[in-house]
């Protein structure tokens, strides 16, 4: 029995920091990014189905609290464009695109009053970059590579970095001396990050399911 009450007091001691830190995991809801073809040109994106982070959180008085995430994703796409060479045979151009993609999610958090369970609803800002971009370009003809290159500047690419509002809602699970918070996010960005009139955009409209884990 003591060690019971000892671990509650422990427990209910650590609801009252006033920091806590952990993961936050999740899914995105929204595809990063639409593609399409149009003539000779096709696009194509697969959407990775995580999210994976780090995540801060200062609580303070009366519900309200300011969290700040580190949140990464993978980005790819391709394309493909067909033509006819000089001699009649088929040209083909492909391209691959890969980057690291941070986002930085800064809310003000409310809390409403509630035993071990607490909903809450939260709104700020956020930043988005891309690291590490690099696209490879390959044409060939009649199955013959004729020229290949890279770049980290690719025609598509709008805006390195990107700023947007966030709004979101979830519970607190408290257990023990761990805070369990899923929640549905919101995110319009200001900017496309990519985007080729007709076949390839980025979405600025987010939506994510997050889940953290903190102590």
């Amino acid at each position: 029995m003591r060690s019971l009450l000892l671990l509650l007091a422990v427990a209910g001691g650590a609801w009252a920091q006033p920091f806590s830190a952990g993961v936050k995991l999740g899914v995105p809801l929204s595809d990063f990014l639409s593609a399409t073809e149009s003539g000779d040109t096709s696009y194509s994106t697969i959407t990775n189905r995580y999210i994976v982070g780090v995540e801060g959180e200062l609580r303070l008085p009366f519900g309200l609290g300011i969290e700040l995430d580190v949140l990464y994703r993978h980005v790819n796409f391709s394309s493909t464009t067909t033509a006819n060479a000089i001699s009649a045979a088929t040209s083909i151009t492909t391209a691959n695109t890969t980057s690291n993609d941070w986002e930085f999610p800064l809310v003000a958090k409310y809390k409403f009053k509630a035993p071990l369970v607490r909903p809450y609803v939260e709104a700020g800002v956020a930043w988005d970059t891309l690291q590490g971009l690099t696209q490879g370009v390959k044409t060939t003809v009649a199955g013959i590579v004729t020229s290949s290159s890279s770049t980290s500047s690719p025609s598509e690419l709008s805006n390195s970095s990107t700023r947007g509002f966030v709004l979101g809602a979830g519970i607190d699970i408290h257990a023990l001396l761990v805070h369990v918070t899923p929640e549905l996010r919101y995110t319009r960005w200001g900017a496309r990050q990519f985007f080729a009139p007709g076949l390839l955009s980025s979405n600025q409209n987010q939506a994510e399911f997050l889940v953290g884990v903190t102590f």
